[in-house]
């Protein structure tokens, strides 16, 4: 394809090189160049290009640590993406979300849960992003030898995740250590082992360079260290951001100048048009234009854009499977696998033939809610009302209203609430978030002043009016069943204290009320673990505009949580023993494998999570508390005994210093593994832990 692709760079001229490299290319048609447009999006389902199956958003897929799912919904998303763009291209439909190049996925750290776009990401954990982001990425370019399936793309590159409101003019300020730590290995993974076809850089600058023009990221660790042979795409607008924002130059050529110059090859706005000035001023050589557009109409003849259809394996991909029935079950399975059951203290599950249930709370009835951002148009989404209503049996009586709304002060809804509970066997709350509270540099209308701020959060609380309709109902000494719709973790210590039951179902999709449905009553097992940490209060926290990890996530904040990363309940037990090691020590060259035993002690049939962590010497600055480096997601049968295996590689033991190295302190490390973090353990028996040994 390199001799195709340098052969088509040949025949153009430099103001036709110039217009491929933004991100609405137009056509070239004396060389049979059709039009294309780069942007995408499919974090859970094709987005923004009408019916899709929406799957639970990204951070829901994080919560079921279940690599083999994620790949399954990766294939589902580039078969309906598959189907979408031939039916495009078959009536001339070039616009923006119906191309085949995917601004997917955004594996940007959730250092702070104040992050609007938290939603979009796979929590707070290096490892954990790591994985999910490789599962992905390779399920969505697909495993031929000469085509991608789709092209993906990893963002924002990097250390990027607030605020939202200064995102165009922010530097973020990182050390080394927390760089190489926890901010960059996520992306080194996508590219070394997934092997992703593009980067997308952030809109802020790193250290005072911007990542859209940093030739340290873009060229010294990105194509360097990494050996990355993609291509670069710019946030939308982040090339104009340099000279607007930024003000690091004074005028649009400079900015295009400076982000080619450095590796940046696709442009998503209009900055790159300034380039036919740049190259007429000299800053720019026609040379480094050409490298840019090789590399991005290698991706375009990588999807087979010029080749003859019969000629493609995925143009065959019919429109037939965009929603159809296997999709819209394993959207179903996703939701279940993602909700993570915080709290039960033996209420649930509910019998399906109750008398009387309370549906309350202002999320109960959104079908818009369940879809987070980034989403497309399902065409027949279930609330949580209406799976709640389909999962009773036909004498049990199910009484609705909201309450109130998700935000608003109003409290006219609170007395039919109250006496809709006064009648109830049980209530069920359907509260939490929504898009008007979290979200990508929102305008904040129609939210109280002071609750965000360009969609980030200034609290991890229930908002107000929820937390004194909950109050209300509690008096009436009802039992109460809370639900919570977020995109991130909402601060819930009251609830805890008093309610019988929580479960996070995070904007679960399509289906996300038949999911909920089916683990309030019993159909299915909750197997969910928190990907993030659930702090007790905003107080807790740094400043949100600190990037220093120190007090942050579980690997560096020593502050009890609500509920630790890692966390969820089930309605069985799982027992853990016999944890051991291929070795008494560890050397630098050989892999030790940790082999457990794992027991379904209890009545129910479910899944469970096993993690493995480990400590290192805790002498030793920079060393987490704990870290993530293993885990697998089972199903057992009551009684049911599995044994599972983790390899772990000298690296996995490995700390960063104070100058992004990876070294290995000699001492004794702790192996922990288990359904949760170690020291968080709901019952005994629940984690098993030994030690190893290094001498340098």
């Amino acid at each position: 394809m390199s001799e195709r692709v340098d052969a088509l760079i040949a025949a153009l001229t430099l103001q036709e090189k110039i217009s491929q490299l933004l991100h609405e290319a137009p056509a070239i048609e004396r060389l049979g160049i059709p039009p294309y447009n780069w942007w995408n999006e499919c974090s859970h389902g094709v987005a923004r290009a009408g019916r899709a199956t929406v799957f639970p958003h990204a951070i829901a897929q994080a919560a079921t640590f279940d690599l083999d799912l994620i790949r399954r919904i990766g294939a589902a998303v580039s078969d309906e993406a598959r189907a979408k763009h031939h039916q495009a291209v078959r009536e001339g439909n070039f616009q923006a979300y119906y191309g085949l190049t995917f601004w997917t996925p955004n594996i940007n750290i959730v250092r702070d849960p104040r992050w609007g776009r938290g939603q979009e990401t796979y929590g707070e954990d290096p490892y954990l992003t790591g994985r999910m982001a490789v599962a992905y990425i390779q399920a969505l370019q697909g495993d031929h030898p000469t085509y991608y399936k789709v092209a993906a793309c990893a963002k924002h590159f990097a250390a990027h995740s607030g605020p939202e409101s200064k995102r165009h003019e922010f530097d973020t300020r990182v050390n080394a250590h927390d760089l190489w730590d926890t901010y960059l290995p996520a992306f080194e993974a996508s590219v070394r082992e997934a092997q992703v076809d593009a980067v997308m850089g952030a809109y802020s600058r790193l250290n005072g360079e911007p990542c859209c023009a940093s030739r340290w990221l873009l060229q010294d660790i990105l194509r360097g260290q990494w050996g990355f042979e993609g291509h670069v795409v710019s946030d939308c607008g982040a090339i104009e951001d340099i000279y607007q924002g930024h003000r690091l130059v004074d005028t649009a050529a400079e900015a295009a100048a400076l982000a080619i110059n450095n590796g940046c090859d696709l442009c998503c706005g209009c900055a790159y048009e300034a380039l036919t000035d740049a190259v007429a001023l000299e800053w720019v050589s026609e040379a480094v234009i050409d490298q840019a557009l090789r590399r991005v109409l290698l991706t375009r003849f990588r999807l087979g854009m010029f080749d003859p259809p019969e000629q493609v394996p995925y143009t065959l991909i019919a429109p037939e499977l965009i929603e159809c029935p296997a999709h819209d079950a394993l959207a179903t399975e996703a939701a279940c696998a993602a909700m993570v059951l915080l709290k039960n203290d033996g209420l649930l599950p509910l019998h399906p033939g109750i008398g009387a249930i309370a549906v309350i709370g202002p999320n109960a009835a959104s079908a818009e809610v369940m879809l987070g951002n980034y989403y497309g148009a399902p065409s027949h989404p279930v609330t949580v009302l209406e799976g709640i209503r389909r999962a009773v049996s036909p004498q049990t009586r199910v009484d609705y209203t909201p309450g109130c709304g998700i935000v608003d002060d109003d409290e006219s809804g609170f007395a039919e609430a109250v006496q809709l509970a006064q009648s109830a066997d049980v209530v069920i709350f359907v509260g939490g978030l929504s898009q008007i509270l979290e979200g990508e540099d929102m305008q904040d209308e129609g939210v109280p002043p002071g609750t965000v701020s360009r969609g980030d959060r200034v609290t991890l609380d229930l908002p107000p009016v929820q937390q004194r309709l909950l109050h209300a109902l509690h008096a009436q000494a009802v039992p109460i069943v809370l639900v919570i719709l977020s995109g991130s973790a909402v601060s819930l210590v009251w609830e805890d204290a008093h309610l019988s039951a929580i479960l996070q179902a995070w904007y679960p999709g399509q289906n996300g009320g038949l999911a909920v449905a089916r683990i309030l009553f019993g159909d299915y097992n909750p197997a969910g673990r928190l990907p993030i940490t659930v702090y007790r209060s905003v107080e807790d926290l740094p400043p949100f505009e600190d990037y220093d990890m120190r007090g942050r996530t579980y690997r560096y904040c020593p502050k009890p949580p609500l509920y630790a990363f890692g966390h969820g309940l089930s309605y069985s037990r799982f027992m853990y023993s016999n944890l051991h090691l291929s070795s008494e020590r560890l050397t630098m060259t050989e892999p030790v494998t940790a082999t457990v035993t794992v027991t379904n002690i209890g009545p129910y049939a479910g899944d469970e999570v096993a993690q493995l962590y480990i400590s290192g010497p805790r002498a030793a600055e920079h060393y987490p508390i704990r870290t993530l480096r293993g885990f697998q997601r089972l199903h057992l049968k009551p009684g049911e005994t599995q044994t599972l295996s983790f390899t772990l590689t000298p690296i996995d033991f490995s700390r960063v210093n104070d100058a992004g190295q990876r070294v290995l302190d000699a001492g004794r490390y702790a192996i922990a593994v288990g359904g949760c973090q170690p020291g968080f353990e709901p019952y005994p028996g629940a984690s098993v832990s030994c030690t190893i040994d290094y001498q340098a």
